[in-house]
């Protein structure tokens, strides 16, 4: 991955993966069905999130069942 920090310049990043809910519905059950990439620099942390795509529906009743 080819990667240049918007705030400090740095070339080095780590991926990693959050869930979150959204609105209405899985708000109220905790239904995390939205996912994002966070890449975030090494050198000064600036992070940035990037949609990571549709979940599939198995994924959420797991998610519901699990809380």
């Amino acid at each position: 991955m080819k990667f240049q920090c918007p705030k400090c310049g740095g070339k080095k990043a780590e991926v990693d993966h959050i869930r979150t809910t959204g609105a209405g519905f899985t708000r109220l059950f905790n239904i995390q069905n939205r996912r994002f990439q966070a890449v975030i620099c090494t050198q000064c942390g600036y992070t940035e999130l990037w949609r990571d795509g549709k979940t599939s529906g198995a994924s959420n009743v797991l998610d519901f069942i699990t809380g």
